[in-house]
């Protein structure tokens, strides 16, 4: 681990790395020395008594905070009653309990049907699995940055590193990548149109469905209502509604991954919901339970309601103690007796971190640009404002010296530090994070000699 931040690391957090160094996989990407003890709400604390605000919670997957008190209670209640009951094969009360909310919460206005699993990945080979199924055709539409992960279905829609395909080619076939409706670094000659989404839609039916694959063998088009891996890119406002004109007019389903974006992260239940567009299949996870291993994917009863007993399961996916604990946290996501729950505080406190942001930011010329939705936000890191030039180095340096001042962050994309709090982050912690980014990007930059 070779940096040009150097880190001071206690007694025990040495132990443990080079422990870790003997046995678990070089494949892991831990990127500076933290070796977590305990954690409560934003707070986290290392073995050697140091203490941390986590803005990465375990990537957006500790929705409700570490620990929750509601959430532990669950777990624990539901293992002492039975730990694991095979869902393809038997009935139990929170599988069904479960499917039953996330149907409630489902952003389209048909019914839904749900299939649970254990993880992202999962969903999202699910959801092309049933989108093959139901379509009867064997084309996908995916987009470049997207990430999607890393099983080799999924593998083949996934373009935002180099990285996680070296190696493993040929992915599967059947996917066509286009450019994502990314406003801060267009791909596409924009002439003629005012929204760069709308110009990316029609890129994919005037070009793509023109001399690459056409329409009618495409069975879906996959995409990330806001990218995460890819850098926390937020598309422009015309892209979703026209890219449902043109699936409804070739009879394509529209797949929205929101593994990393769902579950109220962006102030909404689901980040297509700003968008003002119904999806045919959601795939979620993450933030689904709280930490605990789910996934599911979320579809339009018309779609699944035919998937023949056999055609799709799996051993562990809707686990009676990771649906115990998703159960909680939608409780605690939507509030009860009339309180506002955590997707509100999401929205208020996700707003109060990206003005804090952007109120630091003239002083600071690393930074290109601030985008995000609710508890979603990327800062864009520059070499220079006017050429746009990627930052890497400076951008690892600045998570890097967060760490050392305390605060835990995580980056995506070529050179964007991204913001994922628990939802129940509260403003007394927001301005202590705020002030730990202003001061690490100031040591940064005098570093590197802005």
């Amino acid at each position: 681990m070779t940096h040009s931040v150097k880190f001071d690391i206690g007694p025990k957090t040495e132990e443990y790395l080079q422990r870790d160094a003997k046995v678990i996989s070089p494949s892991y990407t831990r990127d500076y020395p933290f070796v977590m003890s305990h954690g409560k709400g934003a707070e986290v604390w290392d073995v050697d008594g140091g203490r941390f605000i986590d803005l990465t919670t375990g990537i957006a997957v500790n929705a409700t905070g570490h620990a929750h008190p509601k959430v532990v209670q669950a777990i624990k209640d539901q293992a002492e009653k039975f730990i694991h009951m095979a869902g393809t094969d038997f009935y139990y009360g929170p599988q069904t309990e479960l499917a039953e909310r996330l149907a409630g919460i489902a952003p389209f206005a048909e019914d839904a049907r749900i299939f649970l699993c254990n993880s992202g990945t999962e969903a999202v080979e699910g959801a092309l699995k049933l989108a093959r199924y139901y379509t009867g055709r064997p084309q996908f539409i995916a987009f470049f940055g997207g990430f999607h992960g890393r099983t080799m279905g999924s593998l083949g829609a996934t373009s935002s590193k180099i990285v996680q395909r070296a190696g493993y080619f040929p992915m599967m076939p059947g996917f066509t990548h286009i450019p994502y409706p990314d406003p801060y670094r267009p791909l596409l000659n924009t002439d003629g149109y005012e929204d760069y989404g709308e110009r990316v839609v029609a890129y994919l039916e005037q070009t793509v469905f023109q001399t690459i694959v056409p329409p009618n063998e495409v069975a879906a088009v996959l995409v990330e209502p806001i990218q995460g891996e890819g850098g926390y890119v937020v598309p422009t406002p015309g892209f979703f509604p026209a890219l449902r004109a043109l699936c409804d007019k070739y009879g394509i389903l529209l797949i929205a991954d929101e593994v990393q974006s769902g579950m109220g992260r962006t102030g909404k239940w689901w980040a297509i919901q700003h968008f003002g567009v119904e999806p045919d299949i959601v795939c979620s996870a993450k933030g689904i339970a709280s930490g605990m291993p789910l996934g599911a994917i979320i579809a339009r009863d018309s779609i699944m309601q035919d998937w023949k007993p056999g055609a799709h399961g799996n051993t562990f996916g809707g686990n009676p103690v990771s649906c115990a604990a998703s159960l909680a946290t939608i409780d605690l996501l939507e509030g009860a007796n009339g309180t506002d729950g955590m997707i509100t505080n999401a929205s208020e406190i996700g707003q109060y971190l990206i003005d804090g942001l952007e109120e630091i930011m003239p002083r600071h010329p690393s930074i290109g640009e601030i985008r995000g939705r609710g508890m979603m936000i990327g800062v864009e890191l520059v070499k220079d404002r006017e050429t746009r030039e990627y930052a890497k180095a400076l951008r690892d340096d600045v998570i890097h010296q967060a760490y050392r001042n305390g605060l835990l962050l995580l980056g995506c994309g070529k050179s964007t530090l991204r913001l994922m709090p628990p939802l129940m982050l509260e403003k007394p912690l927001a301005d202590e994070a705020l002030q730990i980014i202003d001061k690490s990007l100031a040591e940064v930059e005098a570093a590197h000699g802005f």
